[in-house]
């Protein structure tokens, strides 16, 4: 069995279509634990009485330890396969997600911040699933859908836990218990998650690595030793650059799941549920934006080849850039929110215009190449953090923000293909690969 051509958007009948939805829920049920404690945080900050400084802290937190895991999760899809690593990483995220519940200090809730981090690794493995399952004719466009679809777990997270929060209170529990029982909800979620990904998916369209493997079968997607598969893609520069541009959009992305809810109650006075679905309308983007980026840039390239994708991700970032500017800038809850989706549907796209050319930057080290790319979406929210830290002050952290995004479009530019990495690229899409 080979590569699908095409997606079969309602058929779970075969391996890459079981694998095409399963990355996608698995990966909204990590984005919806990793950001669940966001839209709560204003509570929180009363709970434990945080200061700005804690907050940033706790925001820093929240993304860094991903960069560490994003690393290391792509090899170890290289070796073990998606399967085995997507169940480990569901499992071991879900002690932190119940754990934060427990917290009793800012302290343990810090640890506990800092460990759920982990579970944004998710990503890499959800891109380096449907890489290995689908053809160079239709990847972009299932890349860019399932990480979309399962980005949008960040935005319900924005919306429901407020909601959800205030239906455990309407059942007598207290306010102080309230948001702890709430938060046990998405660990259990990761739990249920990994028993299905485990149960119905394999690692690529022939069967499982350990049998291929056993078989002498040689695995196309990565090389048996993980780390052989790192070190091909940090040799490559086109990595580093989209190291950088994913950081831009990506890491922005991320920043605002952090900021938008506490962002609208202190700077438009917005209540905790209103700020929670202001919030929500950005992460929802998310549902068919970058989808939306991954399909564009399929149909640019079949008209004009692999350095057309670069082309649309600079277009893309730049309209980033400037909507994020006129976002720190809007003097009103209507403009701030319209703003907000505007460079939202840039943010989101340029996501899924970046991993609709991962697959193309070294097909025999694709672990490392998403690994080390995926990380630097959270080098660039930890950076952000800092950023925000350092000013001291969320608008003027927004308009620094704009201008680093629009400066760094500049990185997709610098992305070039040879005439070799067309033509094996033109030998692939041209082949007969069935569903």
């Amino acid at each position: 069995m080979s590569k699908s051509n095409r997606i079969e958007l309602f058929s779970l009948r075969t391996p890459q279509m079981r694998a095409f939805h399963l990355t996608w829920m698995a990966f909204f049920v990590c984005f919806f634990a990793w950001f669940a404690c966001a839209p709560l945080m204003p509570v929180i900050k009363g709970e434990f009485h945080l200061t700005p400084g804690q907050i940033a802290n706790i925001n820093i937190a929240a993304v860094a330890v991903t960069i560490l895991v994003r690393l290391v999760i792509g090899p170890m899809c290289d070796r073990f396969g998606p399967r085995k690593t997507y169940t480990g990483l569901l499992l071991a995220g879900a002690v932190p997600v119940i754990g934060v519940a427990f917290a009793q200090s800012y302290e343990s809730f810090l640890f506990f911040r800092l460990l759920i981090g982990a579970v944004g690794a998710s990503f890499v493995i959800t891109q380096y699933h449907t890489s290995v399952m689908f053809a160079p004719n239709v990847v972009g466009t299932a890349n860019a859908a399932t990480a979309g679809w399962g980005n949008a777990g960040g935005g319900v997270a924005q919306g429901v836990m407020p909601l959800l929060m205030a239906a455990v209170l309407m059942l007598g529990v207290s306010q102080a218990w309230g948001w702890r029982v709430a938060l046990l909800v998405p660990g259990v979620l990761m739990l249920i998650m990994a028993a299905l990904y485990w149960r119905f998916t394999q690692d690529c369209p022939e069967g499982n690595y350990d049998d291929l493997r056993a078989a002498g079968v040689t695995i196309e997607s990565g090389k048996r030793g993980g780390w052989a598969s790192f070190r091909a893609a940090a040799a490559n520069y086109r990595v580093w650059m989209l190291f950088i541009t994913y950081g831009a959009c990506f890491g922005v992305e991320i920043f605002i799941h952090n900021i938008a809810a506490i962002y609208y109650v202190e700077h438009f006075q917005l209540s905790l549920e209103s700020a929670g679905i202001a919030a929500a309308s950005f992460g929802l983007l998310a549902l068919f934006a970058r989808a939306l980026g991954g399909f564009i840039s399929d149909k640019v390239a079949l008209a004009g080849g692999l350095n057309r994708r670069a082309t649309l991700l600079f277009v893309m970032m730049l309209g980033e850039g400037l909507g994020l500017l006129w976002f720190a800038h809007a003097g009103s809850v209507a403009a701030a929110i319209f703003a907000m989706l505007c460079f939202g549907l840039f943010t989101h796209m340029a996501c899924g215009a970046t991993y609709a050319l991962v697959p193309f930057i070294d097909r025999k080290a694709l672990g490392g190449v998403a690994g080390i790319i995926g990380a630097g979406g959270n080098v660039g929210a930890v950076l952000a953090g800092f950023l925000m830290k350092g000013l001291g002050n969320t608008q003027q952290t927004l308009s620094a923000l704009g201008v680093l995004v629009t400066v760094s479009a500049l990185c997709a530019v610098a992305i070039r293909f040879t005439a070799s990495d067309k033509n094996g690229e033109a030998v692939l899409a041209d082949s007969k690969v069935a569903a």
